[in-house]
């Protein structure tokens, strides 16, 4: 699954989106890219929006 990430400015933000992702139950494999604004991952589990703009939001960042 493929996610827009906005307000990633630099690689620690990377670090931060990964691992608030990595986070979530049943989210595996994630993969961050600054220079695309998005956010690549497995799930093993049917995962609302909701929930990830509520990470991404408590991270500092917004679900694109």
């Amino acid at each position: 699954k493929t996610i827009n990430v906005k307000g990633m400015t630099c690689p620690n933000c990377v670090k931060h989106v990964t691992k608030a992702l990595s986070g979530m139950e049943g989210v595996s494999d994630v993969s961050v890219s600054l220079e695309a604004g998005t956010a690549t991952f497995t799930a093993s589990r049917d995962i609302p929006a909701a929930d990830l703009a509520a990470v991404l939001d408590d991270a500092g960042y917004e679900l694109g």
